[in-house]
């Protein structure tokens, strides 16, 4: 009995040690928390309604007062461009170069391809860069403080069926203005009315419109940099197999002009003798004060412990921009540690069992010694053990 529940017992011990080791070494499980980013706004039209985009602008939802749009029982489809004083001239945005203090003239095109005429508000705003690159104006509802307020504009125009008609604006900087890239949007646009939740009215405002870039001369000061970077490794579960390494990082600009950006990312383990190489999709304009996130994963990272990742961000001219000032790449590093849970997992494992059947083979050694040793024991008493027999018996000698 005692020999058979002994490999029992053997393996319950292997098991409870086994559990006790997995339950130490595995790390708890955990989400990454991603900073929250901003969502792209869209355009909301009325049921029927269409609208004509510039490439490179985007429009965006905002609420307004409780009205109707003029062809509220049709189709309203327009677009706005730069114009001449007689009609579109084939620009698709407008990028000024002014002295503070000096003002321009220009135009715009509204165009109705509707089969009903239509009223359009006109306004103006401040640009920026939305969390995917593309360009956008402040929605009616935020108020404007830079280049936004330059802009002098007839508020409504009524435009009728197939019909395109030129408004003139003036943008005039002030004296006061910073010197670099002031970024602004105006735009068409018409309010319709929805039903929302539990029986309440919205407005919703449409519009369309394009960007207007105003440089400001005096000192250029083109500046980036990456303020924050984080490295998280994650393991393969598979022993045998590399992990992933993700780095995320901000872009940020620092400088008064508006600049595009490459950036490369590298890591190096083991003391530098593993290396990878990895090139982020690249920044086509980064606006003054604004910033954008870019994330890499570099595979095929071995858990070797401290891994050291390098990020290097190149600035470049928008466009056709020429900048007369020393463009120096921003180099920043950040080191995370690879480690290897499911290598030591596998190990302790493998040091458990060994452990446990070098134990049970002694363990069974012993007893077969003890057991033999018990064995000697009873053959030498057995041999030291007076006879039994009567004296004499055995000797020949006959009986009385």
């Amino acid at each position: 009995m005692t020999s058979a529940r002994q490999p029992r017992r053997t393996a319950r011990r292997v098991l409870a040690t086994l559990a006790a080791l997995s339950a130490a070494l595995l790390p708890a499980a955990s989400a990454g928390a991603a900073g929250p980013v901003p969502a792209a706004t869209a355009t909301v039209l009325p049921a029927a309604a269409a609208t004509v985009l510039p490439a490179d602008t985007e429009p965006a939802d905002t609420e307004s007062a409780d009205t109707e749009p003029a062809d509220s029982e049709g189709r309203i489809t327009w677009s706005v461009t730069p114009s001449g004083p007689d009609g579109p001239d084939g620009r698709r945005w407008v990028d000024l170069e002014l002295d503070p203090g000096a003002s321009v003239d220009d135009h715009l095109a509204v165009t109705n391809f509707g089969d009903v005429a239509a009223t359009f508000a006109i306004n103006a705003a401040d640009g920026y860069l939305t969390a995917n690159g593309r360009f956008n104006m402040l929605p009616s509802t935020e108020e404007s403080t830079d280049a936004g307020t330059w802009i002098d504009v007839q508020d409504t125009v009524e435009v009728g069926p197939e019909e395109t008609v030129v408004v003139p604006y003036t943008l005039t900087v002030p004296e006061n203005a910073t010197p670099g890239d002031h970024p602004a949007g105006i735009a068409a646009s018409v309010t319709s009315t929805r039903s929302g939740e539990g029986g309440t009215n919205l407005g919703v405002e449409s519009r369309v419109g394009f960007r207007i870039t105003t440089r400001v001369t005096g000192e250029v000061q083109p500046a980036l940099a990456v303020p924050d970077v984080s490295a998280a490794y994650t393991a393969s579960w598979n022993p045998f197999a590399a992990g992933e390494l993700r780095v995320s990082y901000d872009v940020a600009n620092e400088g008064n002009i508006r600049l595009g950006a490459a950036s490369d990312v590298s890591t190096s383990a083991l003391f530098g003798l593993l290396t990878q190489d990895r090139t982020a999709q690249p920044i086509d304009e980064l606006l003054p004060d604004g910033s954008l996130n870019r994330t890499v994963e570099v595979d095929r990272v071995w858990p070797l412990g401290p891994v050291t990742t390098t990020v290097t961000v190149t600035p470049s001219a928008v466009g056709e921009d020429v900048i007369d000032a020393s463009l120096e790449p921003v180099t920043v590093s950040v080191t995370a540690w690879a480690i290897p849970w499911p290598q030591l997992l596998l190990v302790a494992i493998v040091v458990v069992v060994f452990l446990g059947v070098r134990d049970d083979r002694r363990r069974r050694r012993k007893r077969l010694e003890d057991m033999l040793a018990k064995a000697r024991d009873e053959g030498r008493r057995s041999a030291d053990a007076p006879s039994s027999a009567p004296a004499g018996a055995g000797k020949g000698e006959p009986s009385a």
